[in-house]
C-alpha cells in the first residue's frame, strides 16, 4: 500500500459504555432482546441506568473500539465521531487521544448530550446493548475531513451509524473521497437487527462502495436473506473484494474471490464478556492488511486479539495487543 499518515480512519458512533452484570430474568422483565443492540430514548436510558447493578464506565463505540485496538497493535489510526461539550464528551475525547488516535471532530455546542450504551452482560457472557445515540445523530457530511480521508489507507465504516439519516450521507461522501484518493473502504455490518432495518441500502453500499466487509454469521445471512452460512458465503464472494466473516467459537472464514481461508477460533480460558469481539477482530485484520500481510495471517491476528477481548469486561484492550500477538505468533510485527 502507498504511504499514508494513517493506516485506518474509523467513522462511527462516539459512545461511553456502561457495563453491568445481569441475569436472564432481568432481561425478560424489561423485555430486552438478548444479544442485540436496541436504540432507546433519553427517558428509557435514565430509567435503566437507575436499575443497573454496579457498573464499569469506559469509552466505546464499535468503530472507536476497532481504532483503539489498531493503536494497541502499533497501527496509526484516526476517528470521526460526534460528542457534546459535556462531561462524557470530555471523557471520550481524552480516552481516545491518549491512545495516540487522531480525533478532531468538532464538539457539538448544543443539543443532545454525548451518547451512552447500557450493556447488560449475562452469565453466559452474552451482551445486551441499549443505546441512546444522543449527539451521534448530529454527525453529517460536514464532519468528514477530506484530508484525513485522503491520508488514510482504509476508511472503516460502522454499520451502527446507519440509523441517523445524515450519517448515511457522510458514509457515501467518505467512501467516494477514499476511492478518489486511491484508498480502500471497509464496512462492519455491526448487528443483524441493524442489517434488517436497512438491508437494501446495505446491499447497495457493499456492492458499490465497499472493498473489505466484516460480518458475523447472523449478519451475513440477514444481508442476503439466506438460511445457511454457505449460501451467504457464495453471495458475498460476488458482492465485494474481501469478506472477513466471524463465526464465534467456530472461528472465521476469509474469502476473496477464489481465495478462501477457514480459521479456527483461538483458545479462551475465561469467557467473561463478548462485547467488542468483532471490533477487535476487525482491528487485528485491518492492522495486518495495512502492513501487507497475507489474508490468513490478518485473520489470525484478528482471532488472537478477539479472544483476549472476551476474557475481560469491556471492549477496549486490557493488555498490549502487539505484545500479545508477537508472543502468540513468536515473531515480531515489525
Amino acid at each position: 500500500m502507498d504511504a499514508a499518515k494513517y493506516d485506518v480512519v474509523g467513522i462511527g458512533n462516539a459512545i461511553v459504555d456502561v457495563l453491568a452484570h445481569a441475569d436472564d430474568d432481568f432481561l425478560q422483565s424489561h423485555e430486552l432482546a438478548k444479544g442485540a443492540m436496541t436504540l432507546i430514548d433519553s427517558e428509557t436510558a435514565a430509567n435503566l441506568y437507575d436499575e443497573m447493578g454496579p457498573a464499569v464506565e469506559c469509552s466505546g463505540g464499535s468503530a472507536a473500539n476497532t481504532i483503539a485496538g489498531l493503536a494497541s497493535l502499533g497501527g496509526k489510526g484516526a476517528f470521526v465521531g460526534k460528542v457534546r461539550d459535556d462531561q462524557l464528551g470530555a471523557i471520550f475525547r481524552h480516552d481516545i487521544r491518549t491512545l495516540g488516535v487522531g480525533f478532531d471532530t468538532l464538539l457539538a455546542q448544543s443539543g443532545t448530550p454525548t451518547a451512552r450504551c447500557l450493556i447488560f452482560v449475562t452469565p453466559d457472557a452474552q451482551r445486551t446493548m441499549l443505546t441512546y445515540l444522543g449527539a451521534c445523530v448530529e454527525l453529517g457530511p460536514d464532519d468528514i475531513d477530506p484530508d484525513v480521508i485522503a491520508e488514510s489507507k482504509i476508511c472503516y465504516l460502522e454499520g451502527y451509524l446507519f440509523d441517523p439519516p445524515q450519517a448515511k450521507e457522510a458514509f457515501i461522501k467518505a467512501s467516494e473521497m477514499s476511492h478518489d484518493a486511491g484508498r480502500l473502504v471497509s464496512l462492519s455490518l455491526s448487528d443483524a437487527f441493524c442489517v434488517g432495518r436497512y438491508r437494501d441500502e446495505f446491499r447497495d453500499l457493499v456492492k458499490n462502495h465497499v472493498d473489505i466487509l466484516f460480518a458475523n454469521e447472523d449478519e451475513i445471512k440477514s444481508l442476503y436473506e439466506t438460511k445457511t452460512f454457505d449460501e451467504a458465503l457464495q453471495h458475498v464472494r460476488e458482492g465485494c473484494d474481501i469478506a472477513a466473516l466471524t463465526r464465534s467459537e467456530n472461528g472465521a472464514v476469509i474469502v476473496s474471490g477464489e481465495e478462501v481461508h477457514v480459521l479456527d477460533a483461538e483458545p479462551v480460558a475465561n469467557l467473561a464478556d463478548t462485547t467488542g469481539a468483532g471490533d477487535a477482530f476487525a482491528a487485528g485484520f485491518l492492522f495486518g492488511f495495512t502492513q501487507e500481510m497475507p489474508l490468513d495471517k490478518c485473520g489470525r491476528i484478528g482471532a488472537i486479539v478477539a479472544a483476549e477481548t472476551i476474557q475481560h469486561m469491556g471492549a477496549r484492550p486490557d493488555v498490549s495487543f502487539r505484545e500479545l500477538v508477537e508472543n502468540t505468533l513468536e515473531e515480531s510485527l515489525d
